[in-house]
């Protein structure tokens, strides 16, 4: 998919990979602009075409007394003024046909769940938007299976579509990254690396996933040298009060250092 058809968009002449990160929810403006504001001096020192990632509603919930939003327009205009802020595009997740329209008014990017991403009626009011739609790749699927959920956007008429990669199931309560999906999923649609989400344990006793966010630089690294487009890292000044995914979250301190090591590895693939 070509960058620039993402509205706001910077950098896209640059070489470097692009970037999906925020918190996994919105919990409030402050944390919002707090954490926008850091990745968008970060991203702008690295020429990084940067999204600000953030969940207005979090649907799939291990417990009924789990986190799931501030309120829905209350989280979709704090996405909005994040964008006109800092003059940035925003990707938002839905879980239902009817959340589409109502998130297309406040974002840029659409995008599909993993748990969601064979829901044919999703898929289609997502594409009917008019939006960039970016599908999670379902932690039960393979690589392959993936095209058909890209062709259900294209076939929509909408052609702006890319894939992310979030692990796959390994047991119960694990994930693991077969690379080897990374250049199949690239025929199909521009493919991006959910860093964060892939380190994640799931399915644990304590209604809690659990994740291992030390692996976060070493599977981001693999991404890169598989030319993978884009990375997907959740991230927080605080992972431990996050309201949701702290426990496999990026501290924010240290993006900087993370990112400056990914663009240097990528300038140097880049010349193969």
């Amino acid at each position: 998919m070509d960058l620039s058809l993402i509205p706001k968009l910077k950098h896209t002449k640059s070489s470097n990979f692009f970037l999906l990160a925020g918190p996994c929810a919105i919990e409030g403006e402050e944390m919002a602009l707090k954490i926008a504001e850091r990745i968008v001096k970060i991203t702008d020192k690295l020429e990084i075409p940067f999204v600000f990632k953030g969940s207005f509603k979090k649907a799939n919930r291990s417990r009924i007394d789990s986190f799931t939003g501030i309120g829905d327009e209350k989280a979709l205009k704090i996405l909005e003024k994040v964008s006109n802020t800092f003059d940035v595009p925003t990707v938002t997740d839905i879980h239902q046909e009817s959340d589409a329209a109502m998130a297309a008014a406040y974002v840029d990017v659409l995008q599909i769940p993993a748990f969601l991403v064979r829901q044919t009626d999703l898929l289609v009011a997502a594409a009917d938007t008019g939006k960039v739609v970016n599908l999670k790749k379902g932690q039960f699927m393979s690589p392959e299976s993936m095209q058909h959920a890209a062709q259900k956007i294209k076939d929509s008429g909408n052609d702006k579509v890319m894939i992310t990669d979030r692990g796959t199931m390994f047991g119960y309560q694990d994930l693991i990254v077969d690379f080897r999906g990374i250049p199949t999923m690239r025929r199909y649609a521009s493919t991006v690396l959910d860093v964060t989400h892939s380190l994640q344990q799931p399915n644990q006793s304590s209604g809690v996933t659990g994740g291992r966010p030390e692996m976060i630089e070493t599977i981001a690294r693999a991404g890169i040298v598989n030319n993978v487009d884009g990375l997907f890292i959740e991230t927080h000044f605080d992972p431990s009060t996050a309201k949701s995914d702290g426990a496999n979250m990026l501290d924010l301190e240290l993006l900087e250092g993370l990112l400056t090591r990914l663009v240097k590895i990528r300038k140097t693939i880049n010349q193969f």
